[in-house]
């Protein structure tokens, strides 16, 4: 017989808290950081994110190829959206000197690079948040820039929460329960919200209902009475 997996009830912040530790965080990791909680996504799917990805247009985020190699369409919060674009006008200048340079190519997904060999170079391809440096991949010997690596933001993070003084334990993905839970507390259909994470069955997205009205399944203590 296979072993259960134990079921446990995730960390959520309250949204003063949450603004309170975007608050301790800036330049690149604020942004990250409001992407998780602004539109419910996984860590490495916000570091992966391409230029493409993001429609400003429609205030949405295509997630691509996420758990389960599945894409899901999510929003953009307006909140991010000056801080985004002025990042990504850093990335694009910083991308015309890696061209410059010789370098400026982006490693494709799946089997992208050798059907389509120059749409490496292309600006919609390169990562919305990525590494410092230049850097040679091990497979295929490219030299190019990957994205921003997740201990990054993780070690970021805990700094944060700890000038913050919260005393729960965060990390990254606290910032996607919040979100969903937030959600229903704002009155949004349960249906929507399983869509926006892309889970698959509901019963993954109803845990976050334990936080909804009261703690303890909104039933009042009767010491409260």
């Amino acid at each position: 017989m296979r072993a259960k997996r134990p079921h446990y009830l995730p960390t959520v912040l309250t949204v003063e808290e949450t603004l309170e530790i975007l608050k301790n965080l800036t330049g690149v990791y604020q942004i990250v950081a409001k992407l998780l909680y602004g539109s419910g996504l996984r860590l490495n799917e916000a570091l992966s994110l391409r230029v493409k990805d993001l429609d400003f247009a429609q205030k949405q985020i295509i997630v691509r190829d996420s758990k389960g190699m599945e894409s899901r369409v999510t929003m953009l919060p307006q909140n991010v959206v000056d801080q985004l674009k002025e990042h990504l006008q850093q990335v694009k200048r910083t991308h015309q000197q890696d061209l410059e340079r010789g370098y400026g190519e982006t490693l494709l997904p799946f089997a992208l690079q050798k059907k389509y060999p120059n749409a490496a170079k292309e600006w919609i391809w390169q990562y919305v948040f990525p590494s410092g440096r230049i850097a040679k991949d091990p497979r295929s010997e490219l030299m190019c820039r990957y994205h921003l690596h997740e201990s990054g933001m993780q070690k970021t993070l805990k700094q944060a929460v700890r000038i913050a003084k919260i005393e729960k334990r965060i990390g990254c993905h606290t910032f996607r329960h919040s979100f969903a839970t937030h959600l229903l507390q704002n009155g949004y259909d349960i249906r929507t919200v399983q869509e926006l994470l892309g889970h698959k069955d509901v019963k993954t997205t109803m845990i976050y209902t334990h936080v909804l009205n009261r703690g303890g399944k909104g039933v009042i203590s009767p010491l409260d009475r």
